[in-house]
């Protein structure tokens, strides 16, 4: 039962909507609009955690309801948008479910009414002991909730313990399938559907036993070492038929793998006693044979000693005699290089005579040449001294180009003063512009941010663009990169409702003039480069500059402050695409009060789209009662346009770079036509200097040319007295040779037996030196051999002493091990191995490796027959078995009485796997076609909508939870069908054995059967309502019932 909503007094606010529940069970007479807590008596054929009343306070577009269902069917009829998916979400955030079990917004704050605070749910649960009341209390701002039981504050931990002990499952699909949802449960895979089903209507322990064998099934797959082969259905029966029998072998089997395991680990420690002794003999054997080689190798070193001191007398001797030999060929040789060096200064003697007598001849040759030049020079000079002539004249001349000079360099320093200051000119242009560069930088870098997001969002796309760049030559028209790098949000606070509005596969399109053009760059990206990307084609008619429905100036009273277009710019054609798809040049923005205010907006500017704050708003109108129906959405963060781009600025920028570059250029030509001038300047200076340059050579040279030819006179008398006599030299210098050459000729003769004497003495100390060679080879001999035995011995005392240590090691390890093995076979230390160990130890391995490897053999085999999870298989699959034939059962006669043909059946590809076991729904709708599996993709979306109907039916009678919800399933069936499941959920639902019952439509066929245990309750919305006190459901009622009898009796 509902009460209608209260008319709110603010004006702001508007006319609100007001909202009633008629409440009519067949066969019970009528409630009024108000009605007390539910008797003990009303509640009879509720099941424990049914639903009594739900009451909500502004919540969704109630400002106050109660429900109170009945204990079977519920049937929930109203239009579009008035409210009846509101109970649904009430029944699941109520019960502490999640607000993605509806599939909606994701904060719970969405679902309070718009305009207010806070908003509550109660709901009122059935138990024997007294029913429990569950309260919600919703506060907007902080999108938080306060829980209550029973009026008391709790925990939602709390609840939802409360509520799981109810056995009550909001998001399991199977008990609760909102209308959001419906599409969901045909796409569920068969292990999902076994669980949903599982929690839902099979006992509690079912869903635990399943995980439990998924458990063991995950220990058990580490201890098999392969795989069975899959058999047959046939050979699974005879399986069955014959596990008793083959338990029973197992068992005996299993002993007798755990005998051989035990009489293994008995023999084991003997095996590796014996194996031990026979190392440790075999290292004594090895020690003895090393003492009798050390003693060999000890007796063999005394005559190498002897031998190697012989060789080494003998080459003491042939030492000392080579010694001697060298002496005496040293001193020979210093007697010879005494000789020698005697023979070359005497031919430096002769060297240096004949040198001097050159030296007086050359210099004899150059005075008479210079006595020649000099004269020679002097008339050369005096010739000059004629040519010149008078210099009285040359001194005005001069004075002449000093003033012309003058006169040049002035204007020459006038044009570097004009120079210097077009430099400096250019100085602060370029400081100008590279300020300005700088901007242009920051303000691409910011473009280029935007980029890098997107290519590390879509690199698809992002490769399309740098291909694009690269390739525009082969477009025949405009070819715009994505939308996303186009658009330039004004103000990077608005870039939300941008990307709010414009889907992100435009955002990321290519925007292309040509449709041709479009084609050839779809077939080139995803044929040959492989990429993803999405293009679009401007429109034929330019619609950039549209004019909105609504002027601007008549819509800020209600907060809104500009159309989408104008917070952005763009190229024209692509802002023209933005408005003929998306309409930007029509979709206002406004502000928190336009929020305030947003009924009024919504109903009074008739506007499709609307923005807020934080807010979108769509507005459309029912095609049943012509209503207003808006729907919002929260705005998400903007990702790609918060790197906004000043574009005016950026043009600006560019205006004036082109400025400051056409100065350049003028100041350019400037600074070339003054350096021209310079260049002429500096010519007629070069001219002007040349020529008193040779004024003032002229004017000097005759002084410096006279005093030249007096200076050159001296010089020459003093060159013609200076003479030698080269007869005289010549002849003193023969005589001085001859005298030397005499000495030379008595030098080589001693020199020459010298040389004699050496070389009989070198011969003698070769001999010696060979045989001094050959001794001291032998020796070396002999000493290497002596080390190798040494070396030798060292080693065998080495292995001597290792063999010694192994020997004690492995004495220690036999007593050890023996110990053991006596300790295994229960033995003292004086008793014997019994008979029986012994004749069983003979036909096992002999060897530790064999030991261990059938050891660990036979310890994987009894590992198998364990049976750890046996029971819990059995105690799990065969009560899950009879389900899933129940609901087969069920569901197969659902479909036969539709002439269709439907199966239920559970599904595995092996018996072991427990996490792959899965329910398989197959239907066939048509006599001509196979079964097939309920998918999300092979069906008809009424097929599906039938298939679940059917399938959660099936689960009614044998549900133990205690409620279940449908929300609009029935929209995508064709009539037929719809009546057909609609008898069937009548007949199940109303049944003394079956659970609570939602089903919420819509809508409703003419003549259906109806129940006299069901509950219909209608949902009325809108703004004519009648005030809650004046709603009288028996009034109404009457009145029906007049008007049937007065058309009867026309």
């Amino acid at each position: 039962m509902a009460t209608p909503g209260k008319r709110k007094a603010d004006s702001d606010v508007g006319h609100s909507k007001k909202t009633a529940l008629d409440l009519e069970e067949p066969g019970c007479g009528k409630r009024g609009s108000l009605l007390p807590p539910p008797s003990r008596a009303m509640l009879s054929g509720f099941v424990e955690g049914s639903i009594v009343r739900i009451t909500m306070e502004n919540f969704l577009t109630y400002d106050t309801c109660e429900v109170i269902p009945g204990p079977n069917l519920n049937m929930i009829v109203g239009a579009n948008g008035t409210g009846k998916s509101s109970i649904v979400c009430a029944i699941c955030l109520g019960l502490a479910g999640k607000p993605s079990f509806i599939g909606r917004v994701d904060k719970v704050g969405f679902y309070v009414k718009r305009g207010c605070a806070k908003g509550s749910i109660e709901i009122e649960l059935f138990k024997t002991s007294g029913n429990v009341i569950i309260t919600r209390e919703i506060d907007v701002l902080k999108n938080q909730s306060s829980w209550f039981i029973d009026k008391k504050s709790a925990t939602q931990k709390a609840v939802e313990e409360q509520v799981a002990a109810l056995n009550i499952q909001v998001g399991n699909l199977c008990q609760f399938l909102p209308q959001d949802k419906v599409g969901e449960f045909a796409k569920l895979s068969r292990v999902e559907l076994l669980e949903a089903t599982e929690k839902s209507i099979g006992p509690p322990e079912m869903h635990k036993f399943h995980c439990e064998l998924k458990n063991y099934r995950e220990k058990e797959k580490h201890l098999q070492i392969a795989c069975k082969e899959k058999s047959d259905y046939l050979e699974k029966l005879k399986q069955t038929n014959e596990r008793h029998k083959q338990d029973v072998e197992r068992y005996y089997e299993c002993k007798r793998h755990l005998d051989l395991i035990e009489m293994l680990e008995a023999k084991r420690p003997w095996v590796e006693y014996e194996n031990v002794r026979q190392q440790y003999e075999e290292v004594k054997q090895n020690r003895e044979q090393m003492k009798e080689e050390l003693k060999k190798l000890k007796e063999t070193q005394g005559p190498l000693t002897q031998k190697i001191q012989e060789y080494e007398r003998q080459r003491r001797q042939l030492d000392n005699q080579v010694r001697i030999k060298n002496n005496d060929i040293r001193d020979t040789s210093c007697k010879c290089k005494e000789k020698q060096d005697a023979l070359e200064r005497r031919e430096k003697q002769i060297e240096e005579a004949k040198h001097a007598f050159r030296v007086k001849r050359d210099e004899e040759d150059n005075r008479l040449q210079r006595i020649s030049n000099t004269r020679k020079m002097i008339d050369d000079w005096q010739s000059e001294i004629e040519s010149i002539g008078s210099c009285e004249n040359l001194q005005p001349q001069i004075d002449s180009l000093n003033e012309d000079l003058k006169q040049v360099h002035e204007e020459k320093s006038a044009i570097d003063v004009e120079i210097n200051e077009r430099l400096k000119e250019i100085e602060n242009l370029k400081k100008d512009k590279e300020t300005i560069t700088a901007r242009i930088v920051c303000l691409d870098n910011l473009l280029n941010q935007r980029e890098e997001k997107l290519r590390m969002r879509y690199r698809d796309t992002h490769d399309a663009v740098m291909w694009l760049r690269k390739n525009k030559q082969r477009f025949k028209k405009t070819v715009f990169e994505p939308i996303v790098l186009m658009i330039h949000v004004k103000d990077y606070k608005n870039a939300k409702y941008i990307e709010n509005h414009i889907p992100s596969n435009d955002l990321r399109s290519f925007v292309f003039e040509s449709q041709e053009d479009m084609e050839y760059f779809l077939k080139e990206m995803r044929d040959n480069h492989k990429l993803k990307v999405n293009a679009v084609c401007i429109p034929s008619i330019v619609y950039a500059n549209r004019v909105p429905t609504r002027s601007l100036n008549d819509l800020k009273k209600y907060g809104l402050f500009s159309y989408l277009r104008e917070l952005f710019d763009a190229p024209q054609f692509v802002m023209s695409y933005l408005c003929y798809q998306h309409h930007v040049h029509d979709v206002p923005v406004g502000t928190e009060k336009t929020r305030a205010i947003i009924e009024q907006v919504i109903h009074e500017t008739k506007l499709k789209q609307i923005y807020t704050a934080q807010e979108k708003y769509v507005v459309k109108t029912s095609i049943y009662s012509n209503d207003i129906i808006s729907s919002n959405t929260h705005l998400k963060t903007a990702q790609f346009l918060t790197f906004t781009v000043n574009v005016q600025e950026r043009r600006q920028l560019e205006d004036q770079d082109k400025e400051i570059i056409k100065k350049f250029q003028t100041l350019d030509i400037e600074l070339t036509v003054f350096r021209e001038k310079i260049k002429h300047l500096e010519h007629r200076d070069n001219e002007f200097r040349n020529k008193k340059k040779d004024l003032q050579d002229r004017k000097t040279k005759k002084n410096q040319l006279e005093q030249k030819i007096g200076s050159k006179l001296d010089s020459l008398k003093l060159i013609e007295h200076r003479t030698y006599n080269l007869e005289e030299e010549e002849q003193k210098t023969n005589a001085k040779i001859k005298e030397i050459n005499a000495q030379k000729a008595k030098l080589v003769s001693e020199l020459l037996k010298l040389i004699k004497t050496c070389t009989m003495l070198n011969v003698r100390k070769v001999d010696l030196v060979l045989e001094l060679a050959t001794e001291g080879y032998e020796k070396n001999k002999l000493e290497r051999e002596y080390k190798t035995t040494i070396s030798n011995l060292r080693q065998l005392e080495q292995q001597y002493n290792v063999f010694g240590e192994k020997k004690r090691r492995l004495l220690e390890k036999c007593k050890e091990l023996m110990k053991k093995a006596r300790h295994v076979c229960n033995l003292g230390p004086d008793q014997s191995i019994p008979q029986e160990y012994q004749t069983a130890f003979q036909d096992l391995p002999n060897t530790v490796e064999e030991i261990d490897s059938l050891l660990a053999e036979e310890k994987t085999r009894a590992s198998c027959f364990t049976g750890l999870n046996a029971s819990v298989k059995e105690r799990w699959l065969n009560p899950l078995k009879n389900l899933v034939e129940q609901i087969n059962e069920k569901f197969g006669s659902f479909f036969s009485s539709m002439q269709c043909a439907g199966e239920v059946d559970l599904h595995t590809e092996n018996e072991e796997d427990y996490d792959k076991y899965g329910i398989r729904i197959r239907v066939k709708f048509r006599s001509s076609t196979q079964l097939h599996e309920l998918t999300s993709s092979h069906q008809s979306g009424g097929e599906r909508s039938v298939s679940t109907m059917l399938y959660l039916m099936a689960l009614q009678e044998l549900n133990r939870c205690p409620f279940r919800v449908v929300d609009e399933i029935n929209q995508g069936m064709d009539p037929a069908n719809e009546r057909r499941v609609f008898e069937m959920v009548v007949n199940t639902a109303c049944k003394e054995t079956t659970s609570q019952y939602f089903l919420i439509t819509p809508k409703l066929l003419q003549n259906l059967t109806y129940s006299e245990k069901m509950t219909v309750l209608f949902v009325y919305n809108g703004p004519c309502m009648l005030e809650p006190k004046k709603y009288n459901l028996k009034a109404f009622l009457r009145r029906r019932r007049r008007i049937g009898v007065s058309r009867m009796d026309q």
